[in-house]
């Protein structure tokens, strides 16, 4: 008896006050109902933050961000464009992080097609029609973008190299050979080809409105790349070697011709944003023309769990929140750290509240204790 006692004793000591739990199934209702949950506390602590900080109201500060992404037309039309933009890079990284290859240069592959846009708007503009050159741009993107995904696909599917350390450095490339594209270019010293410049192959406007274009090329990307990845068997190849190389090869999938085409289509889709950034948006290009999308597009991506219709709600809030915070530091006249902090906060939350949709806390029993 005072064996089993001790064992007990010895028993109650060992196991942890707090254990950690998968959830085997989480309901959608759920799954709302906690994201809701995190973003409203984020809300009101932002506001206490806010409040406590500088004395502003902050609902006033709520108001002004709502005002900052769709306070007038020409807000709400840009906010849509970004969110394109962001969306269209997110949907580019989707078929390799699906497949576990950590593609980390969707930065550089949107440059590197922005280039290859610039540099067929300068050789060929006026010296072809509007839309024989639109088609070259068009064409050059997509394969610039392909390139440029496809080459760290073969080292990593012929030698194992690591790809979020190759796709990174790849970045940098992009980013030297748009410099030295500019300095060729411009003679200026401006290091900016301006739209003078650029003043040919133009994406057309449609209903007179700059960035429709962009917005429905996105849409349409989204609902194919959905069906890709879901409906079709080069999507059901891409999950097998996610889950395992090993299985995939069991079953007859060859894997680095897997690899390798899934990073050429994650490579042309980021080739196409960069067409879509500097002949339908900027007219001009620069170094600083993906403003960071190619690293937003991972957190977008693993938010919306891989899922191309719900990273439309994931670019629109940080979209929102990005919108917000620019036009709470002009109307206040706020540091734009502190906006960066709201923002921050905000993510927190929504990030954290993942982990209490996926796992479960469980406290040590009273009953286990008494025993």
């Amino acid at each position: 008896m005072a064996d089993k006692k001790e064992t007990s004793k010895i028993r109650k000591e060992r196991e942890p006050l707090i254990t950690i739990t998968k959830r085997a199934d989480v309901p959608l209702l759920r799954k709302i109902l906690v994201r809701a949950g995190a973003i409203l506390a984020a809300l009101i602590v932002c506001g206490l933050i806010t409040k406590f900080v500088t004395g502003d109201d902050p609902i006033s500060v709520y108001v002004t961000m709502f005002k900052g992404a769709f306070g007038t037309p020409n807000k709400t039309w840009f906010t849509f464009q970004e969110l394109a933009i962001l969306l269209g890079v997110s949907l580019a990284v989707t078929p390799a992080f699906r497949m576990k290859f950590w593609n980390i240069g969707a930065e550089g592959q949107v440059l590197i097609g922005g280039l290859a846009t610039a540099m067929c708007m300068v050789a060929f503009g006026g010296k072809v029609s509007d839309g024989l050159l639109i088609a070259l741009m068009v064409l050059s993107s997509i394969i610039a973008g392909m390139i440029w995904g496809v080459i760290p696909a073969v080292f990593r599917a012929q030698w194992k190299t690591n790809e979020t350390l190759f796709t990174l450095l790849m970045n940098y490339i992009a980013m030297y050979l748009i410099k030295f594209f500019i300095e060729k270019v411009d003679q200026s010293g401006s290091h900016t080809v301006g739209p003078r410049i650029l003043s040919h192959g133009w994406l057309p406007q449609l209903f007179g409105q700059k960035y429709l274009l962009n917005i429905l090329i996105v849409a349409t990307l989204t609902v194919i790349l959905y069906v890709y990845l879901n409906y079709s068997k080069h999507g059901y190849e891409i999950s097998v070697v996610g889950e395992s190389e090993n299985t995939a090869r069991y079953v007859g999938i060859n894997v680095k011709k897997v690899i390798i085409r899934t990073m050429a289509v994650s490579g042309a889709i980021c080739g196409l944003m960069g067409l879509l950034l500097v002949g339908g948006t900027s007219h001009s290009i620069d170094s600083n023309l993906a403003e960071g999308r190619g690293f937003t597009a991972i957190m977008v991506s693993w938010l919306a769990k891989f899922d191309p219709f719900v990273m439309i709600a994931t670019s629109f809030l940080i979209i929102f929140l990005e919108r917000g915070s620019d036009e709470i530091t002009t109307t206040f006249g706020m540091n734009a750290s502190f906006s960066d902090i709201l923002t921050g906060i905000i993510l927190f939350f929504i990030i954290g509240c993942e982990f209490f949709i996926n796992y479960q806390l469980h406290l040590r029993s009273k009953a286990k204790e008494a025993e």
